[in-house]
């Protein structure tokens, strides 16, 4: 029992380290972290999006959902640059962060069913698919420590349900015709992430608006 007290103090003496290393770091410099990080996110998506574009077959098209059906179209977000402008910091960082924790779920959902793709990249397509989420993670520790320092406003999460599931299709059809619906998903949201997040860094860089 008291190897085990001694491992749980370890353990909390080291969180508490990192987060008075974290605390000491710039906000600049978060926010520039940050916005690698999410660049890194949007653009690995939109590599997998592409290696399977060609393999969705015309009928699979057709079949495809429409992006109002994604699990966050739910959230009220800026429909272009000039109204994300105008949102606060604290606002855009809550919905980053609300986008970022819809993805949590599906994200394993994406991982297991490219396990069985059937794709002639599958293997490549399951590694990429587990670095989304090995950086969405680091993402999200970064984006909840930058919250923490920007006060209860931007610590606001928005609730967005996925009711979806790993069960992707039987066929290869329904499979690749699913399958690319959630990561299109997944990309249009990591582009929002992505582009609030160059807001914030801009502002607290205080670069012009037009050059965000």
């Amino acid at each position: 029992m008291a190897h085990r007290g001694t491992n749980g103090s370890k353990i909390f003496i080291t969180v508490l380290c990192i987060v008075a290393a974290c605390s000491a770091v710039p906000i600049n410099d978060l926010l520039d972290r940050a916005s690698q990080r999410s660049d890194t996110l949007h653009s690995l998506s939109t590599t997998l999006t592409q290696d399977l574009n060609n393999h969705v077959p015309p009928i699979g098209w057709m079949m495809m959902p429409r992006p109002s059906l994604c699990h966050t179209s739910s959230l009220q977000t800026p429909n272009d640059k000039e109204q994300t402008l105008q949102l606060s910091e604290s606002d855009l960082l809550s919905l980053a962060r609300s986008l970022l924790q819809a993805w949590q779920d599906p994200l394993v959902d994406l991982s297991t069913s490219a396990n069985s793709l059937l794709h002639p990249s599958q293997t490549s397509i399951s590694n990429k698919i587990r670095e989304l989420q090995e950086h969405s993670k680091n993402l999200g520790d970064g984006l909840d420590i930058l919250s923490g320092r920007m006060g209860p406003a931007a610590q606001a999460i928005s609730s967005l349900p996925y009711r979806g599931g790993n069960d992707i299709g039987g066929d290869r059809i329904s499979q690749l015709t699913n399958f690319h619906f959630l990561l299109s998903c997944f990309r249009r949201d990591s582009h929002k992430i992505d582009s609030f997040l160059k807001v914030l860094r801009c502002r607290a860089a205080k670069v012009q608006p037009e050059m965000c």
